[in-house]
């Protein structure tokens, strides 16, 4: 009797031990999935996070909630013809930078943000807007990002207009990923991205 109660015992435990093993195996196996699933959607975006937060428990937290937040929103293409009166916009931004680099920057900014809230995107400051979008433009949102720290650095001064150039030309490549989700906007609204800096300017420093 006693020999059958240690056997069962046995078993019992090695059941267990299997259980144990299964369960963390599973869990390792659904942690590794949803990683690779994160790094696939949010690509350079995941290094960030990662980055950013100091750890990959934390980083992957923040990433799903962008996700769940998003999911939310009523994300939608930019109709025809407001595409295609955003486009026309960008081109008289565009023209202005020979005169006024500093204003163009900030026009274009402006423009971006308004591209943004016909997509569906709500108003929010910069960190706001770029979690947001992250969802579904990682990639193309370092553009944006870098264009946004130029305009930090001309803020204080420390920009040249080789560098506002380089920002205009960064913001037009998100504003034309926005806009061209729509292929019927993308034929009718060519936006083109060279930007005419004109002869040496100098550029004002953005008051405080």
């Amino acid at each position: 009797m006693a020999t059958v109660l240690i056997i069962g015992v046995l078993v019992l435990v090695a059941l267990l031990v299997v259980f144990a093993w299964s369960r963390a195996r599973r869990q390792r196996s659904d942690t590794q999935t949803r990683t690779e699933q994160l790094r696939e959607r949010f690509g350079p975006e995941y290094d960030r996070a990662v980055a950013e937060k100091g750890d990959i428990r934390s980083a992957e937290t923040e990433l799903i909630a962008r996700q769940k937040r998003v999911a939310g929103f009523d994300i939608r293409p930019v109709e025809v013809s407001q595409g295609k009166q955003f486009a026309d916009e960008w081109q008289v931004v565009k023209a202005s930078f020979v005169d006024d680099p500093s204003i163009a920057l900030r026009d274009a900014e402006a423009l971006v943000e308004r591209v943004m809230a016909a997509r569906g995107y709500p108003e929010g400051d910069f960190e706001q807007h770029t979690a947001d979008v992250s969802a579904d433009h990682p990639v193309i949102l370092e553009h944006y990002r870098a264009a946004h720290e130029v305009s930090l650095r001309h803020a204080e001064g420390h920009a040249e207009t080789e560098d506002l150039r380089q920002a205009m030309i960064n913001d037009h490549a998100f504003f034309a990923e926005l806009l061209g989700e729509n292929p019927q906007v993308a034929a009718v609204a060519p936006t083109d991205v060279q930007v005419d800096a004109g002869p040496e300017v100098e550029v004002p420093v953005a008051a405080a």
